[in-house]
Parts: C-alpha cells; structure tokens; sequence
C-alpha cells in the first residue's frame, strides 16, 4: 500500500485535532475529486513499519482526538490489510481515540458481507471504526456547508451502533 501524506494537526476530516492518512489508490473516480492524483495505487511513497510508527507517535498527544484515514480509497480491498494492522495497533495503544474513515464505497451496499468491497479484513476494519463517512462524491450535490463531507449523498454514520443495530445509524454531532 502507498500513502501520498500525513497530516499530523488536522482539524478538516473529523471532531477535534487528528491525524490524518491520506492512502493512495481509488476506483470510484468521483468527478471532481479533490484529490484525483490519489487514485493511482503507486502515487506517494510506501507504506512501512516505520510510518505506521510514526502515526503512533503522532497520536500520543493528549490534544489528538483520533485517526483519520482518507485518499484515495482506505476501503480498496489492496488497501485493507495494511490498514487494519495500522488499526489493531492504534486500539490497542490508545483505547480512548476514536478512528474516522471516509470512503467512497457504500456501507449497507459494499463493505458488509457479499458486497464488492467486503474482503477478509473488511469485518475487523469496519469494527475498530467510530464513524465512516460513506458515499461518492456526487458534484451535483456538492454542499459546502456540510460538516465532514462534500455532497449531500455522503452519509456521516455511526459504525458501531450500525453494526450493532444492523442497520445505517446516522452519527449525531
């Protein structure tokens, strides 16, 4: 997996100061996407031991909220298993952050069991999630009063009570 950068201050992509990883590589091709030089797999540097370490290192900070990812796409499927190591260590160092996701896929449509992005670390992924921002951009519906997402499709979602619930729980600010 590459990433194309670390933001270690970033107050745009979720509640609170994070850390922010912008992961390289995404098929969905939103028109207009902000970031379109992410959509190659091979944009950025590699993803090491070492810069996993360094987000460990940047989250220490009692003022860091959490862990943001981004891209690119964090629910490509040459994505996930990089990432939900990435995870693993972060819940386990800092039970008390939370963890932020965007992605372009659709929860209830794509990342649970039988969708087009569910894959053998789909279920772990999803589970160390706090809140996942779903849905493509949609320039049509671009909405630049939203809190965390560009269009009025993207859903801002409660992972963990929607897996409990089994159903799209919206998160509440």
């Amino acid at each position: 997996m590459n990433y194309g950068n670390i933001k270690k201050n970033d107050i745009a992509n979720g509640e609170g100061v994070r850390v922010s990883l912008f992961v390289s590589g995404c098929t969905n091709h939103c028109f207009h996407c902000f970031q379109p030089e992410t959509w190659d797999f091979d944009y950025g540097q590699p993803f090491t031991a070492a810069t996993q370490e360094e987000i460990l290192q940047a989250l220490e900070p009692s003022y860091i909220q959490g862990l943001t990812l981004l891209g690119g796409d964090p629910f490509e499927l040459s994505n996930q298993a990089e990432l939900v190591k990435l995870l693993r260590a972060v819940k386990a160092r800092y039970p008390e952050k939370n963890i932020w996701s965007y992605t372009g896929f659709l929860l209830d449509q794509d990342l649970l069991e039988g969708g087009r992005r569910h894959g053998p670390c789909t279920d772990e992924m999803l589970s160390y999630l706090d809140v996942l921002i779903d849905g493509p951009f949609v320039e049509e519906k671009k909405n630049i009063s939203l809190k965390f997402r560009g269009s009025e499709n993207q859903r801002v979602i409660d992972v963990k009570k929607s897996l409990r619930e089994q159903e799209v729980i919206l998160y509440l600010e």
